[in-house]
């Protein structure tokens, strides 16, 4: 017998407005839940049943929706029919002749809530990131291998995002064979070495593919400054556009190594390119104190807000290297800046910049307005993920 959650009265509106999560306070009570993770009947006060979904008896988001359709079964069928559309998606819009690395499973946006599938090459990288997809971890893994054929599949299970669902991190090899240290993918023509088993998220920032290609019209001949720049994924396509000089900056010296390897790669000449490892808020206030400009600076800093509490002072961070870009941009100079931190809003981060602006005595102009790259979808009722914003700015 399944078990079921029942609304609290006139929290029906949730299931109606379609988002995929249910709250702890929307929740009247709890029946017949054996273990963490199940599936679960979702009722109204009267008992109607309203949506199937999966329990999270640790987490503030206690259910988190698998179907509106209260008819479908939730079993390994049911999960082959969502990936089986995630990547017929992903068909349509990613141009696999050039590109072997992107995204397959945007989690709650390809309505699988708290998974995640990246393809790199030949291996197949997830996180399964609520109670939900580790209780369905087996039948998930089984239809990777079978649907995908990858040399391996490798779990990242390691986001801090776990510890609210008190779920213990993960990773490891599921499927086939271990990935080496550094496997090499293809982006848009350009080879990235990528470590998956210990890399930034999945091993890389998938989600700026889009942005990483906006570059290179921007460059050309120009001086370029590349903040955070992990293993140098702007600065490499602002090689492959001519760009006169490079300067990455990023705290750890890992980095900077496989963005080395990275222009070797790719047999990109490293004259001219200039590594610095350090902090980029003390690099960039020892620039502006030489007075050094810059043509094109790429802010992407890693998420500055994990949650509500830290939003000001995230707000503070983004707005104190924002400014220090904006002095170290020659006249006409543009601004690429970026915010993944979900709980920064677009409208707060415009804020940001605007008022970055108006301290730096600078003109400020917003030309272009970014997002994450088209394999990251977001379901039109999850608001939520769109998560990565961005502007393409002209400094004068």
């Amino acid at each position: 017998m399944m078990g079921s959650v029942t609304l609290k009265k006139g929290k029906e509106k949730i299931i109606q407005s379609k988002h995929p999560w249910i709250f702890s306070g929307a929740i009247d009570k709890i029946d017949d839940v054996k273990e963490n993770g199940e599936t679960v009947l979702v009722k109204s006060t009267s008992g109607d049943p309203l949506a199937i979904g999966a329990i999270s008896l640790h987490s503030q988001i206690s259910v988190r929706i698998w179907s509106f359709n209260c008819d479908d079964k939730i079993d390994k069928h049911f999960f082959e029919r969502r990936i089986l559309s995630a990547l017929e998606l992903r068909k349509k819009i990613v141009d696999r002749n050039s590109t072997n690395v992107y995204r397959l499973i945007n989690s709650e946006n390809d309505l699988l809530p708290g998974l995640i599938v990246d393809l790199y090459g030949d291996f197949v990288v997830c996180q399964f990131l609520s109670a939900g997809t580790v209780y369905w971890k087996k039948e998930i893994t089984d239809l990777l291998a079978d649907l995908l054929k990858p040399k391996g599949i490798y779990e990242r299970s390691d986001s801090e995002t776990l510890n609210k669902e008190k779920i213990e991190k993960s990773s490891g090899v599921l499927f086939g064979d271990s990935p080496e240290a550094l496997i090499e993918v293809v982006e848009n023509n350009i080879k990235f070495l990528v470590d998956i088993k210990s890399g930034h998220k999945t091993g890389f920032y998938i989600d700026q593919r889009d942005n990483r290609n906006l570059v290179k019209e921007f460059v050309s001949d120009k001086s370029v400054l590349n903040c955070f720049c992990y293993t140098g994924g702007f600065s490499l396509y602002a090689k492959s556009a001519e760009a006169k000089q490079i300067t990455n900056i990023d705290s750890s010296s890992d980095a900077l190594k496989i963005l080395t390897k990275n222009f070797q790669l790719n047999n990109f000449s490293t004259d001219n390119i200039e590594n610095i490892e350090g902090d980029v808020f003390k690099v960039l206030r020892k620039f502006r104190d030489e007075d050094r400009k810059f043509d094109v600076i790429i802010l992407d800093p890693p998420k500055f807000a994990e949650s509500v509490s830290q939003v000001s002072k995230a707000a503070r961070g983004y707005k104190d290297i924002n400014l220090l870009a904006m002095k170290l941009l020659n006249i006409g100079g543009v601004l690429f800046t970026f915010s993944c931190s979900g709980h920064i809003t677009q409208e707060l981060f415009s804020k940001i910049v605007s008022d970055a602006a108006v301290d730096s005595g600078r003109t400020v102009k917003i030309i272009k307005q970014l997002t994450q790259s088209s394999d990251h979808p977001v379901l039109s009722s999850f608001p939520e993920g769109l998560y990565l914003k961005g502007f393409v700015c002209e400094v004068t």
